[in-house]
């Protein structure tokens, strides 16, 4: 089944919340269960206003959540294939750096 361009063009969308490496560590890091912003900016070296912005987007390509208690905004994963997509790529990166050990 092709897709017409413009569903290509979210699929690349979808993909390119993926490709931050500070996305990559609020995932890791959200892997765990619900943290609010200050939780990560004392685990993350970046400042507050990177992880919001991060964040946001993470929020817009619908791979997180958002819930407000008090003053606090927590987030979690609320899309179980992001840390899938994450699993698939680092296993081929182990795949490769094993291959290459195996060359030498």
């Amino acid at each position: 089944m092709k897709l017409a361009l413009t569903d290509l063009e979210r699929v690349a969308g979808f993909f390119r919340a993926f490709s931050e490496s500070t996305r990559l560590a609020l995932l890791q890091e959200l892997k765990d269960g619900p943290k609010s912003v200050g939780e990560l900016v004392e685990t993350l070296p970046t400042t507050q206003a990177n992880i919001s912005k991060q964040l946001k987007i993470l929020h817009t390509a619908g791979l997180i959540d958002r819930r407000k208690e008090g003053t606090s905004v927590h987030y979690s994963i609320c899309e179980p294939a992001a840390m899938e997509l994450c699993r698939i790529a680092c296993d081929k990166l182990n795949r490769e750096a094993v291959a290459r050990k195996l060359e030498f």
